[in-house]
């Protein structure tokens, strides 16, 4: 899953539904939102993009979004912020929540 950055974040995240992972390598909730969010990709397919953005690597843009707790996740539709789930975000109620915006 790709990471984003402070360089590339808006330009990923300005077209489409993207999903986007606050998380950090030391949080273990964080780790269990990976295979979450791999299965989520697999079965919506190219309908929605999902990256992670490391917040120890990109403080600045963590802080930019008000980031406190992690993991938070937020869902983008053409760069404008629709939802944001703070904690474990189980794999059904994550892609309920991205069909919406299909």
């Amino acid at each position: 899953m790709e990471q984003l950055t402070e360089k590339n974040f808006e330009e990923k995240t300005k077209k489409g539904i993207v999903v986007v992972d606050f998380f950090a390598t030391w949080c273990g909730p964080c780790r269990m939102m990976t295979p979450i969010l791999e299965k989520v990709q697999e079965e919506l397919e190219d309908s929605v993009k999902i990256f992670k953005v490391d917040v120890d690597e990109n403080e600045k843009l963590a802080r930019s979004f008000g980031i406190m707790s992690i993991p938070t996740i937020y869902i983008f539709v053409d760069g404008e912020v629709k939802e944001k789930h703070i904690g474990l975000w189980m794999q059904e109620d994550l892609t309920e929540a991205i069909k919406k915006y299909l």
